[in-house]
């Protein structure tokens, strides 16, 4: 058995640059990673967890999809929206929330106070994942972000 103390855990910041995305988080599966015993990758370990707080007027992650993991979201407090595929929904303390594979989401919050939630991701051995706003797409290994452009099948092959 493993243990941790959520609140032994620190908040890591994430910003982008203008500010429009902003989350800190306290990760509870990057913990037991780091234990000495417990497993040292992402995909080691079955799921993870995170403790986040979106402040107000931000969103946690641009709009995006995973193509091998599921996204489970408890909302602890705060409102906000969740943009979902094609439609948005609003969010408020105790909503539950399950993203499948390939639906683009994303959590902005609408309120006056910090959103928080728990979201918890079966953990796929690799993962990609797509952000339909921008047409980028990112992978596990890395991380890496990138850009698609088309090319002829047997490019670089002969």
């Amino acid at each position: 058995m493993k243990k941790v103390n959520l609140n032994d855990l620190p908040w890591t910041e994430r910003k982008s640059p203008k500010g429009r995305f902003h989350i800190l988080r306290r990760s509870v599966a990057k913990a037991f990673r780091s234990a000495k015993t417990g497993p040292k990758l992402p995909g080691q370990a079955p799921f993870e967890v995170e403790l986040v707080r979106v402040p107000p007027g931000t969103a946690n992650f641009p709009f995006h999809s995973h193509a091998a993991e599921w996204e489970f979201y408890l909302i602890v407090s705060g409102t906000g929206t969740m943009r979902a595929g094609k439609k948005s929904v609003r969010i408020k303390t105790g909503d539950c929330l399950l993203n499948p594979p390939d639906e683009p989401h994303q959590i902005i919050n609408t309120g006056r106070r910090d959103l928080l939630y728990y979201v918890i991701a079966n953990n796929s051995v690799a993962n990609i994942w797509h952000y339909p706003d921008s047409d980028k797409w990112g992978f596990t290994i890395g991380p890496r972000i990138f850009k698609l452009s088309p090319i002829p099948y047997f490019d670089g092959e002969e």
